[in-house]
């Protein structure tokens, strides 16, 4: 997937300025798929010269005029093209399980304060995650479309989260870790 596509799934979703989408990556999006504000300007300026979105020039009182973006039609094409190519078997890159397989070799007490820290980080980022399916999925089996989709997404991220809070468990435990090591 290239940035672009997660664009125009964010500008399906709600027309959007480049600060919008920056902010919407930082609360959404970003969880997924990361990008940063100058990434997200670079493409869209790409995404604008190819056509695959129509920019409007919204004039504001005090302020830079704002350009709000919207899927072109070449750009729900492209979209729709890339939504039916195949999709490739997801790998698992991790620096985290490279240092687990190599705790042997280093500092392992500095490791496992690390592990602990990795562990409370998701366990932050997946009670952060029940807050916005309570807050704004309340009634997940009344859900159809676009919501029920960006629904399903954030059980993905909820179910990852407890993959990794499992794992970590199951890694402390077995070495006898504990938060007060």
């Amino acid at each position: 997937m290239a940035l672009e596509h997660a664009l125009l799934v964010a500008l399906r979703e709600q027309p959007a300025s480049g600060l919008e989408l920056a902010r919407r990556f930082e609360k959404s999006i970003g969880f997924f798929w990361h990008a940063t504000h100058q990434q997200i300007y670079r493409v869209l300026g790409r995404m604008e010269a190819d056509g695959w979105v129509d920019v409007e020039t919204v004039p504001q009182t005090g302020k830079p005029d704002r350009r709000v973006h919207t899927v072109s039609a070449a750009g729900a094409k492209a979209l729709s093209d890339w939504l039916a190519e195949p999709l490739p078997m997801e790998s698992f890159r991790s620096d985290l399980a490279v240092k687990l397989r190599g705790a042997s070799y280093g500092d392992r007490a500095t490791l496992l304060r690390r592990v602990r820290e990795t562990h409370a980080d998701h366990q932050t980022r997946l009670a952060h995650y029940l807050d916005l399916e309570q807050r704004d999925y309340p009634e997940p089996a009344d859900l159809t479309g676009a919501v029920l989709d960006q629904w399903l997404v954030l059980r993905g991220g909820i179910r990852l989260e407890e993959y990794w809070i499992g794992w970590l468990d199951e890694y402390l435990t077995a070495h006898g870790s504990t938060e007060k090591d």
